[in-house]
């Protein structure tokens, strides 16, 4: 007869390394066994989007490979997590289930769920910490509150304590040899069939414990130096893109902060760049600690007086920003990086939200489920975080009366148009000078470049200036507003 196993349930923490479930759960010899539960039943659950489905398909593929390298096998299976948890431990005769701690507010009932459910059997349900740098309770504002403002709150965490240091994976596992039925990774279907829309993520991504590290590594090496001066460049991205790696857990936060701490001191003139960076880190931080403040952030505004915005629900122009359509070139060039890749930089994230929740006045809740859907790095916190951040009504927000122009930012971020001769090609024989506004290019122009538009490429949906105004005169409706002066 098999010994009785440690259940190690795995969420958001797809790993080996820096994983403290798993580390406790092969303490003193016990035979571990891996569980992944695919849970859409637990109430309150944010279905997970088809880029997050397919990126979570292939991380458990490398998951389990590195467990079964160890000789642990990984348990796939759907349900509510209580009910599946539960019915696993009982089959195998487990000793105790292994759990890392998880922000969103559906898997922390999961988890009491859980809890209860193990009781109920007289199996150990054991807990670690939730998957920040900071402890929360030592990271505090004024009375003991929540951080506001993310400023304040970043120089009480570079005063704190830094990060406890990382775990190194268990130095030796053993898996347990009993029978554990389990479903395969087809069954879930986190796949799309017809039509496979997938071939641009397969292109741009390979997800993985291992190859988050050698994401990171090459970072380090290649990007971080200018990271500062070029961070809000999107092309050539000299950003990380580690961010699915840490939603999903392949990478932990910790480890990037060590790494890149380990690099500042082994060259200190990079010491300016390393900080902008943990700085990022610092920016995702503060969105989990909005979210644990704020369950609701992914649903309802932050200021409970934006419940009142005009917004304009009806809008057309809604489709034609999800396709990349607007005849704005850097909101076009991101939504079509978005669709194809399933990633898109962080300052043209801020320039496409700005447009949709301010030049179209469309909800930002839509834009936020669009992001979900097709995001692979869709993380509850910081999409929501980040979408009421700049529609103006969340946390720390920018004004609402901080519109972006399109143009402006295009020629800030994109002077030379590379980004918009990448993603909307289109454009890509339009003269630097014309790229962002091509309705303001002369027809010789337009004609040399073989830019016809309204037919080879939409002309803008709407005036920018007029957006603008109307805006404000929304903003300005609000009861107990002032429009700026």
């Amino acid at each position: 007869m098999s010994p009785s196993p440690n259940i190690v349930w795995f969420r958001q923490d797809l790993r080996l390394a820096d994983n403290p479930a798993l580390t406790a759960a092969a303490g003193g010899g016990a035979p571990v066994l891996g569980v992944y539960i695919l849970d859409d039943e637990t109430p309150g659950r944010w279905r997970l989007g088809g880029a997050s489905r397919w990126w979570l398909h292939h991380s458990l593929t490398a998951l389990g490979r590195s467990l079964e390298r160890h000789g642990v096998p990984l348990v796939v299976r759907s349900g509510r997590s209580a009910l599946v948890l539960a019915r696993l431990a009982a089959e195998v005769g487990a000793a105790a289930v292994f759990w890392n701690g998880h922000l969103e507010p559906h898997w922390r009932q999961a988890e009491r769920e859980v809890e209860q459910a193990l009781a109920a059997q007289g199996i150990a349900g054991r807990a670690f910490g939730l998957p920040l740098l900071f402890d929360p309770t030592h990271v505090v504002g004024r009375g003991g509150g929540a951080f506001k403002v993310f400023a304040p709150f970043w120089r009480a965490c570079l005063a704190a304590a830094p990060p406890p240091a990382q775990l190194p994976p268990p130095e030796r596992l053993q898996g347990f040899t009993g029978f554990a039925d389990s479903s395969t990774l087809a069954d879930l279907r986190l796949l799309p069939t017809v039509p496979d829309w997938a071939a641009g993520l397969r292109a741009a991504w390979a997800p993985g414990e291992t190859e988050a590290h050698a994401r990171l590594v090459a970072f380090l090496d290649h990007d971080l130096a200018g990271y500062a001066a070029l961070r809000d460049r999107p092309e050539p991205c000299a950003t990380s893109r580690l961010s699915p790696a840490l939603h999903f857990g392949e990478i932990s936060a910790r480890q990037v902060w060590h790494a890149t701490a380990m690099r500042m001191a082994l060259e200190p003139h990079h010491a300016a760049d390393g900080h902008t960076f943990l700085r990022e880190l610092g920016w995702r931080e503060f969105f989990a600690r909005v979210l644990l403040e704020h369950p609701d952030v992914a649903e309802a505004p932050m200021q409970p007086r934006f419940a009142e915005f005009p917004w304009a629900r009806a809008s057309s122009g809604l489709q034609a920003w999800q396709q990349g359509r607007t005849g704005f070139p850097i909101v076009d060039a991101g939504m079509r990086q978005l669709w194809q890749t399933g990633w898109m930089h962080n300052r043209v994230r801020m320039i496409v939200a700005s447009f949709l929740t301010k030049d179209l006045l469309i909800p930002w809740q839509d834009g936020e489920a669009w992001f979900w859907d097709t995001l692979v790095d869709a993380d509850m916190a910081n999409n929501a975080g980040g979408w009421q951040w700049v529609a103006g009504c969340g946390t720390d927000a920018a004004p609402f009366f901080r519109i972006f122009s399109p143009a402006r930012q295009g020629e800030r971020f994109d002077p030379q148009g590379d980004y918009i001769r990448r993603w909307v090609p289109e454009l890509k024989l339009l003269p630097a000078r014309w790229i962002h506004r091509p309705w303001d290019s002369p027809p010789r122009d337009l004609d040399a470049a073989g830019v016809r538009l309204g037919t080879t490429y939409p002309g803008p949906i709407l005036d920018h200036e007029s957006a603008r105004k109307r805006a404000l005169a929304a903003f300005a409706s609000l009861r107990s507003l002032q429009p700026p002066k």
